[in-house]
């Protein structure tokens, strides 16, 4: 099976050269790859000791980090080297000081696996959630480099756990440790054999957690808010905003809004102000006077979405009509209700907190205002639904811990 693999890597690598011509993305995830290997033997010209931290993109970074920032403080002697597969999470985090060098991850073909590990020789690695590489997973195993894939969760869908997925599932068997999100991932790896797994929680909840602990202070925020109630509509498609913007076109209450877009193109931000019709004012084109009078900001800019969270009385996450529910505990974090759409069962948080009545679902429309003017005209019912998300954060903390304290035992 493993030449069938190698194979149609090779195939693949050949097919994304061609491709990347013509597609910016795939011409980054291509070109990136080259520099790797030069960028390793500038980094590590001599045997070092290294810690290595592999994450596809920006969300299983994010996830890793309460661990990627525990090593870095209990390691202080080790170099610390986190990889990508994505071009979306290397390009936001290659100047990142979380690690002491960041690059690609070079393509799971056995030269290069053998060439990487070579320059590297890693004490340690790790994998966040999904990343399964058989030929890093056989070369990690043969030269008896300790592996733990964190954070992982499994679902009876996937290929492990089909008849044909033998090969995979021999992949997951080299793994030396694995932390599972919960009691039933643990249960399917057992179900073919695996036995040195723990159930330690997801590692986001420490995460997010500590988004707490930090500044999170936005004067141009306290301007534009005052004391007044404020929903924040947080990465919202096309679909979230116009049953929004609807909402905000006709609601009597004395609400302020602020609507961070997935989507900042110009011509998307355009047409959403246009849609709007009270007083809007964009983040780019922000003064005072404008702030002490719009009803509703307009954020055409990143990065400080979770900061903005922090201001809210109401949160809406988007994508729960779309493409996939956005980040939902990070608003939740707050104590604050959130709404989302209908579709959000591959969230295993969202569909805890649905349960526990702290997430609330809309359907359409009619169910959005409801839900929404019953918020905010009933405070107590608000800060019940708030204190839940908040509550369930702290519950589920401590993943980091554990995974840190198995370490310890290893290094």
């Amino acid at each position: 099976m493993y030449w069938f693999y190698n194979l149609a890597l090779r195939f693949t690598n050949f097919t994304l050269g061609i491709i990347a011509r013509f597609n910016p993305k795939i011409r980054l995830f291509v070109a990136g790859r080259k520099q790797t290997f030069g960028k390793l033997e500038a980094a590590f010209p001599i045997r070092q000791a290294v810690i290595w931290v592999h994450t596809a993109s920006l969300g299983e970074f994010e996830q890793g980090l309460p661990v990627i920032r525990q090593l870095k403080k209990t390691y202080p002697d080790h170099k610390l080297l986190v990889t990508f597969f994505s071009p979306s999470g290397y390009e936001v985090k290659k100047e990142s000081r979380e690690a002491d060098i960041i690059c690609y991850l070079p393509i799971d073909t056995k030269s290069r696996v053998r060439k990487f590990l070579d320059i590297v020789s890693p004490k340690l690695a790790l994998f966040v959630k999904y990343e399964v590489w058989p030929n890093y997973f056989l070369e990690l195993q043969q030269r008896d480099i300790p592996l733990l894939l964190i954070s992982a969760i499994f679902k009876k869908e996937q290929v492990y756990f089909r008849w044909y997925g033998g090969f995979m599932r021999k992949s997951l068997h080299r793994v030396s440790h694995i932390f599972v999100q919960d009691e039933t991932s643990g249960k399917l790896l057992e179900s073919i054999g695996i036995r040195q797994v723990s159930v330690s929680g997801d590692t986001r909840f420490d995460r997010v957690a500590e988004i707490l602990e930090r500044d999170n202070t936005l004067p141009i925020i306290e301007t534009f808010k005052k004391t007044e109630l404020c929903l924040v509509g947080g990465s919202t498609w096309p679909e979230d905003e116009v049953l929004l913007v609807s909402y905000i076109n006709r609601a009597a209450s004395q609400l302020k809004y602020i609507l961070v877009p997935h989507d900042i193109n110009s011509d998307h931000i355009k047409k959403l102000k246009e849609a709007i019709n009270r007083e809007v004012l964009l983040y780019s084109e922000r003064t005072e006077a404008g702030l002490e009078k719009a009803e509703v900001l307009l954020i055409d800019a990143i990065g400080f979405l979770t900061k903005i969270y922090s201001y809210a009385d109401i949160a809406y996450v988007g994508g729960g009509f779309a493409t996939g529910l956005h980040n939902t505990l990070e608003p939740a974090v707050f104590g604050i209700p959130v709404i989302i759409g209908p579709h959000f069962q591959n969230f295993r948080e969202a569909v805890a907190l649905v349960e526990a009545k702290g997430i609330m679902v809309i359907k359409d429309q009619k169910s959005l205002e409801e839900l929404t003017d019953r918020l905010v005209t009933d405070p107590e019912f608000r800060n019940a639904s708030g204190a839940i998300n908040a509550a369930y954060v702290q519950k589920n903390r401590g993943a980091s811990i554990q995974i840190i304290g198995h370490i310890r035992r290893l290094l």
